[in-house]
């Protein structure tokens, strides 16, 4: 029975709780500005949706790259200098990326924002994974996983705020801005354990490892990851490569089809394009609660529920996404009301009961850079399929059909090894 917490404890707790959140948040103000901007930038220079695409195909690349990397140096540098440092070189790229429109200058600097914007979930997984306990974390992480959706909603409604009235430059100037408070608070409050404040440490051992049972050769035996663990990761990795492709086509296109397909401006378009991450927040709530509620814990089940459901939203989207603005907005709310919840559980809570206390850091990372790597071939896929005919959208939410039944089938697989009594999530 884990020991009754002093209120040092818990005041330490929630402002873990407070200042990570806030770090995630103030992440995205750094990563959407290009995004809002990208039919405005394209209008300036007469770069079309291809050109666009390779742009920002360099930032999603080279944020695959930075997951990787950030499995390795991020258990070293430890989670408080790892989010710091990237934060900081985003803020500089960021500051840059608004005063130049040389083609291969911003794919360079778009490409080193995706390297620093890459320490920020894997840093903060592993900064949360250090002050919660396992039996709390789908409720805790439920809740703090709306980070990346309240992120990419009040940035996105800020960069459409700041578009009515500036040009697509203020874009990256406010980004910079708002993340240079967020950079000043986390250094303020941030600690990586109760260790570092003199508290006892979170009552939630490592389960000690079956060395007969380790990968050989074991990459990451220090960290204690077993077989079980590894196939789990790889698994995870697998939904999530389909769950993040899914994603940034959202996140990255909405906007540019509102303005190109349906004829809106920059800043309705920017303010629209944010539906889908605020019907995820339910999601993502709902998902942690009930997976610690009803399921033990067991991630699997309730993220295969909520993907069969983007199956459904994914083939209206098929059928009516093209017809109106009503309509495609509405069906980009249904998308991520059933994607965020899973997104977030197993790559939040799940990456955490994966690696544990030890691991956490290195299993989110490493998720996280498969499903980068999903992100990044979406990009490059849209842009090479799109037209600006209302019909040519029909091959895109095809693909987002295909990925969503894949990304089940990866869920699915996590549930059959719970029922046959493996080691699932």
């Amino acid at each position: 029975m884990a020991t009754p917490m002093t209120a040092a404890q818990i005041y330490c707790r929630r402002s873990i709780f407070v200042t990570t959140w806030l770090s995630y948040v103030g992440f995205y103000f750094c990563r959407k500005p290009f995004s809002a901007a990208k039919a405005a930038i394209g209008a300036e220079t007469g770069w079309n949706a291809d050109s666009l695409s390779y742009i920002w195909f360099a930032y999603l690349i080279a944020y695959a790259i930075g997951q990787f990397l950030a499995s390795q140096m991020g258990p070293r540098l430890g989670p408080r200098r790892n989010v710091l440092i990237g934060m900081a070189a985003s803020l500089v790229v960021t500051f840059a990326m608004g005063i130049t429109l040389n083609f291969w200058v911003l794919a360079g600097l778009v490409a080193v924002n995706g390297v620093a914007q890459a320490t920020g979930w894997s840093g903060n997984v592993g900064t949360m994974a250090g002050w919660f306990h396992k039996h709390e974390r789908g409720r805790v992480m439920g809740l703090w996983s709306t980070n990346f959706t309240i992120g990419a909603l009040a940035s996105g409604w800020v960069m459409a705020g700041v578009l009515d009235v500036a040009n697509w430059r203020w874009c990256f100037f406010t980004g910079v801005f708002v993340l240079a408070v967020v950079w000043l608070q986390f250094y303020v409050l941030q600690r990586n354990v109760p260790e570092d404040l003199g508290l006892t440490p979170v009552d939630d051992p490592v389960t000690p490892v079956d060395e007969s049972k380790l990968v050989e050769p074991p990459p990451s035996a220090g960290l204690g990851l077993s077989r079980d663990a590894w196939t789990n990761l790889l698994l995870v990795g697998g939904f999530y490569f389909f769950a993040k492709f899914i994603r940034y086509a959202v996140w990255s296109w909405a906007a540019y089809f509102l303005t190109n397909n349906f004829k809106l401006s920059n800043s309705e378009a920017n303010f629209y394009a944010p539906v889908f991450d605020l019907a995820g927040l339910p999601g993502i709530y709902l998902s942690g609660w009930i997976s610690d509620r009803f399921f033990g814990s067991r991630r699997g089940e309730i993220a295969l529920i909520m993907m069969c459901g983007m199956i459904g939203t994914t083939a209206l989207l098929m059928i009516f996404g093209g017809t109106s603005v009503p309509v495609f907005v509405v069906l980009l709310g249904a998308v991520g009301f059933t994607l965020f919840g899973p997104d977030a559980l197993l790559t939040g809570a799940g990456a955490m009961d994966i690696g544990s206390r030890r691991a956490a850091l290195f299993a989110a990372a490493m998720i996280s850079g498969f499903g980068s790597t999903g992100a990044a071939l979406q990009e490059i896929a849209i842009g090479q399929l799109y037209s600006p005919s209302r019909d040519g959208l029909l091959p895109i939410f095809v693909l987002l059909f295909g990925s969503a039944v894949l990304g089940a089938a990866f869920c699915a697989a996590l549930v059959v090894r719970n029922k046959r009594g493996g080691r699932g999530i």
